[in-house]
């Protein structure tokens, strides 16, 4: 009998698929791969990675060093943020915020 995933357990294989597959199989990409891949699968944060400032404060974000390759951890801290921010920028009940950020 076939496992049926729902939407969410969907969608987080697809993160973790379509980076690993950035990343060609590797467990870590370089700034090079994930300009690539920001600017192909995330276009609003691609934009801000285009520059060298703007992806400096993206790495920064995720609290990677210059040089230092990204890895699905340091990944997952840009896409909370992200899922932060765009919660609560959409959410109908602007009086609801997401607080929900990795320490």
């Amino acid at each position: 009998m076939a496992i049926k995933y729902s939407d969410l357990e969907l969608a987080i294989n697809t993160l973790v698929t379509e980076f690993h597959k950035a990343a060609d199989d590797a467990p870590t990409m370089n700034t090079t791969q994930f300009q690539t891949f920001v600017s192909t699968q995330m276009p609003l944060i691609g934009k801000r990675v285009e520059s060298e400032e703007g992806l400096s404060q993206v790495l920064q974000q995720m609290g990677i060093v210059s040089g230092q390759n990204i890895s699905f951890q340091d990944f997952w801290t840009l896409i909370n943020k992200q899922a932060v921010q765009v919660f609560n920028n959409t959410h109908k009940e602007k009086d609801i915020k997401c607080n929900c950020l990795l320490q």
